[in-house]
């Protein structure tokens, strides 16, 4: 049975995505901790990141990496934290989370509600920087 990620990178269910390439998929959490809290995730469908590839792995990690730069330049914070725990979903994926302080990556902290229009505007500011400095980053 598919996850609810695969159902996101096959369109089924809608996302606030930020960057793409033919191999992964990088969309807002609808839970955030912080605004831009993002996932990074394989489009193959693989329940813990270490079964992946090692050249799958490693390139989810530049991918990830490229979508923290542009994370960093679209959101005020200090650095982008990264956190990969696996057991909310079971398809592997990497959370990217801005952070100004160390209790910024606290999972149980609160979750942040944010609007339709909210979810909108920042994906759409970290996809302008992603889509602009993709080689770059």
């Amino acid at each position: 049975m598919a996850t609810i990620f695969s159902k996101i990178v096959a369109g089924e269910i809608p996302s606030y995505k930020v960057a793409e390439d033919d191999r992964f998929y990088a969309f807002l959490d609808i839970n955030p901790l912080v605004k831009g809290h993002t996932l990074v995730i394989p489009k193959r469908e693989v329940d813990y990141i270490f079964d992946l590839e090692d050249d799958e792995f490693v390139a989810l990690h530049l991918f990830a990496k490229s979508v923290a730069k542009a994370i960093e330049k679209a959101i005020p914070c200090k650095r982008i934290g990264i956190a990969v725990m696996g057991l909310e979903v079971p398809h592997a994926h990497i959370h990217l989370i801005p952070i100004n302080k160390e209790a910024d990556m606290i999972i149980s902290n609160p979750k942040q509600k944010l609007s339709d229009q909210e979810f909108a505007a920042i994906a759409k500011s970290i996809k302008k920087v992603w889509d602009s400095n993709r080689n770059d980053l």
